[in-house]
């Protein structure tokens, strides 16, 4: 992980930290830390999701849930989903912005950021495959020296 060069000393402990397109698993560990900070359940929300509301209809079919049929719970966590939905909005420049957008939930959020920026588990494995076989199969050429 690397961090942007320059004086990043005294930054602000109430906004969110801001991610430009670079540097991203830099910006990933101070943007966890900053909603920890701020409260712990808002981290539930983005690894779990605020739990889909869901409820059996007539037919047993699992259904959305109306506004009118969630509890208190239920409410709570989607206004934690929004809380920290802003948290991460706020933290990001226009072009991060465009890709996440039509996201609804802090979730979504951050698993498109993530999946852009470091892709998916089966890119990662790749990746690391690829450069494991890069190094075995490194040799010198003849023309150079020690």
């Amino acid at each position: 992980m690397s961090a942007p060069p320059g004086n990043w000393e005294g930054q602000s402990t109430d906004r969110p930290p801001l991610f430009n397109g670079h540097y991203y698993s830099w910006w990933k560990n101070r943007m966890r830390d900053h909603i920890i900070g701020e409260d712990y359940q808002l981290w539930d929300i983005i690894t779990d999701g605020p739990l889909a509301t869901m409820k059996k209809n007539f037919e047993g079919v699992d259904v959305p849930k109306t506004r009118a049929d969630c509890n208190a719970g239920d409410l709570r966590k989607w206004e934690k989903n929004a809380k920290v939905k802003k948290w991460l909005v706020c933290g990001l420049g226009p072009d991060e912005y465009s890709r996440i957008y039509s996201c609804t939930t802090a979730k979504e959020i951050w698993d498109t950021l993530q999946v852009a920026h470091e892709g998916t588990p089966q890119v990662k494995r790749s990746r690391g495959t690829l450069l494991y076989s890069q190094y075995e199969n490194f040799t010198m050429e003849e023309r150079e020296t020690i």
